[in-house]
């Protein structure tokens, strides 16, 4: 009773500051003028009211909008009051937990109707497969935004230097990677491979998917399982506790931070380590500066025992553009969205204008510095929906800012060509056996990968943590997925 008394007193409250705020104002651009929008978009550093971005989107699409940011904490529960309270939004962008809240309370407006009067764009700028994940009992709750396609994000890096005065071969499997190390070690004296903690890469990614470790989810015989209670998991854990008890992999794994591996990397003191592209620019030159004449090199996707690569390709919705139940201007927040996809204006939000934010050189999008950063630097936020086809080769934009972030981007995705393997769940709508147990399961992973690894746990007691994953939300994860993906099947 008391917290239900304090909850209420906490919207009451809510409701009297958002009206003294003018939340239902006649303002120009508010919810109680019909030619503007309101919308409420997740937390960001900056105004989104004076945003380059958000004024770009009135100039191209002649939609007045007024956008409000959901805090840095506690978000969905401030989400939660605010449609509790009907505050009079016309347009949400939810994240993936968000959006399966909303839709399955009934708080969110079917837009099947309005796409098929008003989407002609936002239809043929989206697949079928992301519309499947803004579906629930059939239909769609949201435009589902995707991300810049299938792209990889990280690989092992080596000191090819060192190789070199070693007379070592750049390593093509789990063997050769072994032989590697154990050389490193004994003729340089430094860690041959660290890794860290909190870093999911750093645990899962290239050595792993030597051991047919890739995705969370694994299609066996027509059932999903997840790959804690595969074979394969054990087998990559054993090699792994391997090198950590001969020194090959850092004994400091338990300890450091991905911030630290970097470091260990950048100062000479490690020969190699999972290297994301975005901190190329930082790792790389942090190295060159300690020591001018270190040479690195990717090492190419390791081949599992059959002798062939697979590389993890994150892909899927990450957010969703929705109608509140109760919004007042539906049709207008659909032609918006819509309006927002037309190819041209799509682009234009995407980049800003050729010749001012960036140029075409040899059929690739490079950015006009400092213009395209002081302009752009916030545009993802105000995304709603992409044009699926273009837009990973307007995004790549972004990666050409340096050219050492250009250069690992680059070199990332020619390595993993033909090689990409992606999540059966990659289409799926947010399933809530996953939503609600996701990330508490993935953590329990990581601490007990850890400890596996570094034999503060024997691997003989694997069965007891894979008993304690299904007890703490494993079991019911694993039923839900597969609910969905028998149904999947079907269609």
């Amino acid at each position: 009773m008391i917290r239900k008394m304090a909850a209420l007193s906490a919207a009451s409250l809510l409701a009297l500051a958002l009206a003294a705020c003018g939340g239902n104002s006649n303002d120009p651009g508010s919810s109680g003028d019909s030619a503007g929008l309101r919308m409420l978009i997740q937390y960001g550093r900056f105004d989104p009211n004076e945003d380059y971005t958000a004024k770009a989107i009135s100039e191209l699409t002649g939609y007045s909008v007024k956008y409000d940011m959901l805090p840095a904490e506690n978000a969905d529960e401030k989400l939660n009051l605010l449609v509790a309270n009907k505050e009079p939004y016309d347009l949400m962008k939810l994240s993936a937990p968000q959006f399966y809240n909303l839709a399955s309370t009934g708080a969110l407006e079917p837009l099947d109707d309005l796409l098929n009067q008003y989407g002609s764009d936002i239809k043929n700028a989206i697949s079928a497969s992301s519309w499947e994940s803004a579906k629930l009992n059939g239909k769609v709750y949201g435009v589902p935004e995707t991300g810049a396609g299938l792209t990889v994000s990280e690989e092992l890096v080596v000191r090819q230097d060192w190789l070199d005065e070693l007379g070592l071969k750049m390593p093509t499997n789990i063997d050769e990677l072994y032989n590697v190390l154990k050389t490193i070690k004994e003729k340089k004296n430094v860690v041959p491979l660290t890794a860290s903690k909190d870093a999911v890469s750093s645990l899962l990614g290239d050595i792993a998917a030597a051991f047919g470790v890739t995705t969370d989810w694994v299609d066996q015989n027509g059932t999903l399982v997840h790959q804690v209670e595969t074979p394969q998991m054990k087998d990559y854990l054993a090699f792994m506790n391997k090198l950590y008890k001969e020194g090959l992999l850092d004994t400091e794994l338990p300890l450091n931070t991905s911030a630290k591996m970097m470091e260990k990397f950048a100062s000479g003191q490690a020969a190699m380590f999972k290297l994301a592209w975005y901190n190329a620019p930082s790792a790389i030159n942090a190295l060159l500066k300690n020591e001018p004449n270190a040479r690195v090199a990717l090492i190419p996707f390791l081949k599992d025992k059959n002798g062939k690569a697979t590389v993890y390709a994150a892909s899927g919705t990450t957010w969703y553009a929705v109608v509140p139940k109760y919004a007042k201007h539906k049709e207008d927040a659909v032609k918006l969205l819509d309006a927002k996809l037309k190819p041209d204006v799509f682009k234009e939000l995407a980049i800003g204008k050729e010749g001012v934010h960036y140029e075409v050189k040899d059929g690739k999008y490079y950015p006009i510095l400092p213009k395209f950063t002081d302009d752009l630097n916030n545009a993802s936020n105000f995304m709603t929906g992409v044009d699926e086809k273009n837009y990973p080769d307007y995004w790549q934009a972004r990666v050409r800012k340096d050219p050492t972030l250009q250069s690992y981007f680059e070199q990332m995705q020619k390595n993993a060509e033909g090689l990409l393997v992606t999540d059966p769940l990659a289409s799926a709508p947010p399933i809530p056996q996953v939503a609600e147990n996701k990330l508490n399961l993935l953590q329990l992973q990581l601490d007990e990968m850890v400890n596996f690894i570094a034999g503060t746990e024997p691997l003989s007691d694997y069965d007891k943590f894979v008993a304690k994953w299904k007890e703490q939300g494993g079991a019911d994860m694993t039923q839900g997925a597969n609910e969905w993906y028998q149904s999947s099947k079907k269609k």
